[in-house]
């Protein structure tokens, strides 16, 4: 399997929605930009080429769930495994080196109701793609819902195992009812309604979640003496989980107390980047006079 590298697929989904003026895609139309704009910057959603993204297109299984799963953070940064978990073990018809089968692995992982024999290229109806968004969304903590009942014209169309979670993604005002007061569940969704569907529940999830104080993190300083002018100096973040946290050494200002300033920067994971499991130590390595004597100081990450 390509890079399980990470099966983090992390998302800074506590940052704001924004989306860019300069919209990319020349076929959206009017009421879907924001949603896709803001996805497709974050990298929750791409198009079919550069200046289409065929909102009127139906959405496959695969699309789907990785969409799910990146639009709500999901990830397996809390897991160890003592074998890498591949999307045969869990999918007869998910090739392990499919460009979703992470997205799948993370889903099982994560208690997400797919069949065993799921097609991965089928399409999606409404109330497959509803039920399993709202899944992921509660997944990530319990939001406030008015106790109620919105009346559903055509209920007796949905599956009954769904209707709890479609209820809930009205309540969410995830997606709203049409004009007859039906939901239409057994409709193929499509990739402009799917992009919306998750815009919202993104938002309700970042309404609902607090930031946060950011950790003031310990950096480890060691001085070796390289020789009688010379002395190497390395910062150590520690052992992290992942290759994807690093530290890196901005500048070295010598000041006139006679100390040697050491600026770095902490990176942790990059957003939607696999990253192999391998417990690694995230260091840096400099060299200064032995005149002078090294400190540090944090500057702002990037």
């Amino acid at each position: 399997m390509k890079k399980l590298a990470a099966l983090t697929l992390t998302t800074a989904l506590v940052s704001s929605l924004t989306f860019s003026t300069a919209f990319a895609f020349k076929d959206v139309e009017e009421g879907q930009e924001a949603a896709v704009s803001a996805l497709q910057e974050r990298g929750i959603v791409s198009g079919v080429d550069q200046d289409h993204f065929v909102p009127k297109g139906k959405i496959s299984y695969a699309q789907s769930v990785q969409m799910i799963v990146k639009g709500m953070n999901l990830n397996l940064d809390l897991l160890r495994f003592f074998r890498q978990p591949l999307a045969t073990d869990f999918y007869t018809n998910v090739p392990n080196d499919a460009w979703y089968a992470d997205a799948f692995i993370i889903a099982h992982y994560k208690g997400l109701d797919l069949p065993k024999d799921v097609n991965p290229n089928a399409t999606i109806t409404r109330e497959q793609f509803g039920y399993l968004l709202v899944s992921a969304l509660e997944k990530k903590g319990h939001f406030p819902l008015v106790k109620m009942v919105i009346p559903i014209k055509d209920e007796d169309q949905i599956t009954v195992d769904y209707q709890g979670a479609l209820q809930r993604l009205l309540l969410y005002k995830i997606e709203q009812l049409d004009k007859d007061g039906k939901f239409n569940p057994k409709a193929e969704l499509t990739r402009g309604e799917a992009a919306r569907w998750v815009y919202n529940a993104v938002r309700v999830l970042e309404s609902h979640t607090e930031k946060p104080p950011v950790p003031v993190e310990e950096v480890a300083v060691t001085v070796e003496k390289v020789n009688d002018d010379v002395n190497k100096v390395t910062l150590s973040r520690g052992v992290k989980p992942n290759p994807g946290y690093s530290i890196a050494i901005q500048s070295v200002r010598f000041d006139q107390n006679g100390q040697a300033v050491i600026t770095y920067t902490l990176q942790d994971p990059k957003p939607d980047t696999m990253y192999a499991d391998v417990m690694t130590e995230a260091k840096a390595v400099t060299y200064v006079s032995s005149a002078y004597k090294a400190v540090t100081e944090s500057a702002v990450a990037n």
